[in-house]
């Protein structure tokens, strides 16, 4: 369907219009009688279908940006791998996309490593992360015989080690070193600083990485860093970072023990407005000059970058309520759907699906959800047309940090997700119901017998 959307000015407020929203996203159209179409699939058919809230997933983003970012990084000469950071969209129906791209998986929980492997990604390729694995997580780790567990501290070594011998197993283990690099990022998401709790300081690594080689059930196979997400400062955060890797790795070879590879980690940023965003050629040019002498294979954790641009969150409009001084735009989705506004004062692009709408006149409006908090807005003064109950709405770029940070607050069940390919749609997540929120949930027997 051909993008037809009108060529509208910028907003008072400087925002990009609607039409360069949808022009910055080849997944998105607007037609002229259809409306915002997703692919091939308008979003008024999905909504008919599934419902609102719903978020919705672009399967041939998922496959362009994974192939863009894999081919970037083999135009840079590099020997990579690129797993996905699970924790950013945990969908099956997304992993299984991702993984038939031949991308591995990055996880920080049991929960995804599961669903990675139930998603078809071999444990071959499935790297675990993170600061605080429980023992459960790390015997299933070693269960799996996944192909790397980074270290975060010289207790984790410890504690794997013994389980690793305890089960005859050898864990192939990376440490992951804080690199003391500000990231210029978020404060809530920024890891690479050494007031951060994840990995160990840098001038520990070499004292650690040879307790690692000396430990029974131990294979140390390199050294891993992680500096931040939704990165946008540019490559000056991850050149600091890499050149500090680097050097460890050549001083651990100089002290005679085995480095098999790099982990870059993630990070790279999107724009969810229209601020410039580096491009994978950029980070892949990065890690060429930096690490590129080592003669190392190298990997990746993206996240956001693949997953962030293919969804976006449908809502349905509840009722227009004029206040004292300001008009309110109020919608069936909530925080504990999208909770990104709320936690990082994050910008989201808001489109009216109707065609009709599209092209309305505008003013400011306030677009807030039902759940009875102030902090329950998306967006305040936002250039938006007047619309009626019923109408559709969707915040753009929401696949990552989307649905798996949606909560249930307000007894509010969890939306449905579904899955644009081509001109095929599919729900690959039921909307939860009422009773459901209630399941499991039981009275102790003396409150059940009767009344208070």
């Amino acid at each position: 369907m051909a993008n037809t959307a009108p060529a509208a000015s910028r907003a008072e407020s400087g925002d990009p219009s609607f039409a360069e929203l949808i022009a910055a996203r080849p997944h998105l159209s607007l037609h002229a009688l259809d409306g915002l179409v997703v692919e091939e699939v308008p979003l008024a058919r999905i909504a008919a279908v599934a419902g609102t809230p719903a978020w919705v997933y672009s399967a041939g983003t998922l496959r362009r940006r994974a192939r863009s970012l894999r081919a970037a990084l083999a135009g840079a000469g590099l020997s990579a791998s690129v797993h996905y950071a699970v924790k950013a969209n945990t969908n099956l129906a997304v992993l299984r996309v991702l993984a038939g791209e031949g991308l591995g998986a990055d996880v920080v929980s049991e929960g995804g490593l599961r669903a990675a492997r139930a998603a078809g990604i071999p444990a071959s390729a499935i790297v675990f992360s993170g600061v605080g694995k429980t023992e459960r997580e790390m015997r299933l780790a070693l269960a799996e015989d996944i192909l790397q567990i980074n270290a975060e501290s010289a207790e984790e070594i410890e504690a794997l080690s013994a389980l690793a011998a305890g089960m005859g197993r050898v864990a192939r283990v990376a440490l992951r070193v804080n690199p003391d690099v500000d990231a210029g990022t978020h404060a809530k998401i920024t890891t690479g600083r050494s007031e951060n709790k994840f990995g160990v300081a840098i001038a520990d690594a070499p004292g650690l990485y040879a307790r690692m080689a000396a430990l029974p059930g131990i294979e140390p196979v390199g050294v891993a860093v992680h500096i931040g997400s939704q990165i946008t400062s540019g490559m000056a955060p991850y050149r600091a970072a890499y050149t500090r890797l680097a050097e460890l790795v050549r001083a651990l070879r100089a002290a005679g023990l085995p480095v098999l590879r790099v982990d870059c980690g993630g990070g790279l940023g999107i724009p969810y407005r229209d601020e410039p965003a580096p491009l994978p050629e950029a980070l892949a040019g990065a890690i060429k000059a930096t690490l590129g002498d080592l003669g190392l294979p190298v990997m990746l954790e993206p996240g956001r970058w693949i997953a962030g641009p293919a969804g976006v969150l449908l809502a349905s409009v509840v009722m227009q309520k004029q206040g004292a001084e300001r008009r309110f735009l109020v919608l069936d989705a909530a925080m504990n759907d999208l909770i990104r506004p709320a936690m990082y004062e994050a910008w989201h692009g808001i489109l009216p699906v109707s065609p009709v709408a599209a092209v309305a006149p505008q003013g400011p409006a306030d677009v807030v959800g039902p759940v009875c908090e102030t902090g329950d807005t998306f967006a305040r003064g936002r250039a938006l047309p007047m619309l009626q109950p019923g109408e559709l709405v969707a915040f753009l770029d929401a696949g990552a940090y989307g649905a798996v940070m949606s909560s249930t607050y307000n007894m509010r069940p969890l939306a449905a997700e579904v899955l644009v390919d081509g001109a095929r749609f599919a729900v690959v997540r039921d909307r939860q119901d009422v009773a459901a929120l209630l399941a499991g949930q039981r009275l102790p027997h003396w409150l059940a017998e009767g009344a208070p």
